[in-house]
């Protein structure tokens, strides 16, 4: 990515995450805001003939390089069009998937935790390496919970995964 003209380009405030315009450009004025928002809420802006995505940009601003290959930003608190830099890290796609957002069918409140009809005991589960792991099946609802979030402290899950 070409750092020079990234920095000609845009502006970045840190403390908001907001990416402007220094010069104006098609229909875009100098000191607008940039980006549109995708289906799945993060920011992307024209740059350099290429749609990009906001957060990439951002981080090349504030660390001035180009995003090592194999590695991706993550949205610390999951929501992707919050591009303040505290809020962006840079990791791997595996460390990436171990802070995701509890899944919207989720029906039990608790992320890996569901209740088995057959036996009526609640089963914690967690992936880890693309390996589903049991981690038990449980009469109480929070000691399912425990041994979920047990687990995920024992395998380096994020503290934001599954809010």
């Amino acid at each position: 990515m070409n750092i020079t003209k990234l920095n000609s380009t845009f502006i970045y405030n840190a403390g908001t995450g907001v990416l402007t315009r220094k010069t104006s450009i098609g229909g875009q004025k100098a000191g607008s805001v940039c980006g549109t928002r995708m289906k799945a809420g993060h920011l992307r802006v024209r740059f350099d003939g290429k749609k990009q995505l906001v957060h990439r940009l951002v981080w090349v601003l504030e660390h001035n390089s180009d995003i090592p290959k194999g590695l991706e930003i993550d949205h610390i608190n999951h929501d992707s069009s919050d591009n303040r830099i505290a809020n962006l890290r840079l990791v791997t796609s595996r460390e990436n998937g171990m802070n995701k957002s509890k899944l919207s069918r989720n029906k039990s409140g608790a992320t890996g935790v569901s209740l088995r009809a057959s036996t009526n005991k609640w089963r914690a589960r967690i992936k880890v390496d693309y390996k589903n792991i049991n981690l038990g099946s449980f009469t109480e609802f929070h000691e399912a919970v425990n041994a979920r979030k047990n687990a995920e402290v024992l395998y380096g899950f994020h503290k934001n995964h599954g809010t």
